[in-house]
């Protein structure tokens, strides 16, 4: 797990100024301009599981949902369409169709969650140690600035 920060998922789509702006608007995700308009969109917490295939790079992203039949119900408010809910043992799954006409399966999960270890209190004060700290003086005037 050393060095591993997060993950980043790519969808490819065929119109992506309206996928973004699905993600953005109706999903709501927090995002970050990186330059020219290309949206980079936060997550939640997530986990990946490695499944047998006939092919290798091959991939899946699935979103991950409290109450999936909350979610479609509140995607219908907005006019997005999705698949009927179905339960299929792991998991309550439906599809949310894309403005630029992929799919986006999202899910209730029903397995058991793997929890990212908390960062131990001997690496986190390595990285105190290793971020420059400010100067005394300029730290005692910020405080007396708010002080005022």
């Amino acid at each position: 797990m050393d060095g591993i920060i997060g993950a980043h998922a790519i969808l490819y789509s065929r119109n992506p100024q309206a996928d973004r702006a699905f993600l953005r608007e109706t999903l709501r995700l927090p995002n970050v301009d990186v330059g020219g308009g290309w949206l980079v969109f936060a997550l939640p917490p997530s986990e990946v599981a490695v499944h047998p295939g006939e092919k290798n790079d091959v991939h899946e992203l699935y979103l991950m949902a409290k109450d999936v039949s909350a979610l479609v119900a509140a995607m219908a408010k907005r006019g997005v369409a999705c698949t009927p809910p179905r339960d299929l043992g792991w998991g309550v799954l439906t599809q949310v169709r894309l403005p630029g006409g992929g799919r986006l399966g999202v899910y209730e999960p029903r397995h058991a969650r793997p929890k990212w270890p908390k960062t131990s209190a001997r690496r986190a004060r390595g990285a105190a140690a290793a971020r420059p700290e400010a100067p005394k003086a300029r730290r005692r005037g910020k405080r007396t600035a708010r002080r005022r």
